[in-house]
């Protein structure tokens, strides 16, 4: 599994609304596992996992992606690659802050 941040700049409010416009209508928070949503001092940040490097190069320029970003009105992301896991432990339930 393979990780980088993926950076959204923006106004908060704003930028909440269409992620969760983009989890209702094109990836499901029950096909994401783990999926966080982070502020930062200029928006928010999510953690993205990807099976490997070579798939996580191809995501963000897929036209599923791209499309439900526009779709959602989310600004163009800026993704700043982390490294492989690991170790990881996921609970067996959801943690709504």
């Amino acid at each position: 599994m393979y990780v980088s941040p993926y950076f959204f700049d923006g106004e908060p409010p704003a930028l909440t609304a269409a992620h969760r416009r983009m989890i209702a209508e094109h990836f499901p928070a029950q096909t994401l596992s783990p999926h966080a949503r982070v502020r930062t001092g200029t928006g928010f940040a999510i953690p993205e996992d990807c099976p490997s490097n070579q798939v996580q190069d191809a995501f963000p320029a897929s036209p599923e992606f791209r499309g439900a970003l526009a779709a959602v009105g989310l600004p163009e992301t800026r993704i700043e690659p982390l490294g492989d896991v690991e170790w990881l432990h996921v609970a067996d339930t959801a943690v709504p802050v």
